[in-house]
């Protein structure tokens, strides 16, 4: 009887112990950023200014996208066309405010796997990311409305034939729908 009683008090102890130690509930919402985006670049001459593209990709407030999708509208002579001429990766990094305001940063890279051209946006700071979500403190919400705007940059491969150097403004919208030449243009800035 008494070893029961002591196994009955310490499963107590450890049930009263446990409680103190759980912590406040969270106060940060989670978001998640999936889905496709359309990139719209201007600036560039000849080839550098066809690079529009559209690219699938999921991450969550912030770290390395998981890249599931890419492809160039026109990738012209800088880039090669195929599922396996170019890698693409990149970071994002961004929070959501307690009124499901979503702000943060932004950089990708396209890498060309045939003639080693290199696409960087969000370059030389990172791209401003914005959008809303739809998540509390309890649930992982999805970003909608996401809009990514800032600089990019073309090195042009060693074969890469009538491609040059260029730079230039872009906006990269969430769904095809959010991405129109009004919102372009009101929302790049021009280099100082």
């Amino acid at each position: 009887m008494k070893k029961l009683a002591l196994v009955a008090l310490l499963a107590l102890e450890l049930a009263v112990s446990g409680c103190g130690t759980s912590g406040a509930p969270p106060t940060t919402t989670n978001t998640e950023a999936t889905g496709n985006w359309e990139a719209q670049l201007t600036g560039g001459t000849d080839q550098a200014s066809l690079l529009n593209f559209v690219t699938t990709f999921n991450v969550t407030n912030s770290g390395p996208l998981d890249v599931t999708g890419f492809g160039f509208f026109n990738a012209g002579s800088c880039f090669a066309t195929g599922t396996t001429a170019e890698t693409v990766s990149g970071n994002a990094s961004f929070t959501t405010s307690s009124t499901n305001t979503v702000t943060g940063t932004l950089t990708l890279t396209v890498t060309s796997t045939t003639n080693g051209s290199v696409l960087t946006l969000g370059t030389p700071a990172p791209a401003t990311l914005t959008g809303t979500s739809n998540g509390t403190t309890t649930t992982t919400g999805t970003l909608s409305n996401g809009v990514v705007v800032g600089q990019w940059s073309l090195s042009p491969g060693s074969s890469a034939t009538g491609c040059n150097a260029a730079s230039g403004n872009f906006i990269m919208c969430q769904g095809k729908a959010t991405c129109t030449p009004t919102t372009a243009s009101a929302a790049i800035k021009k280099p100082e």
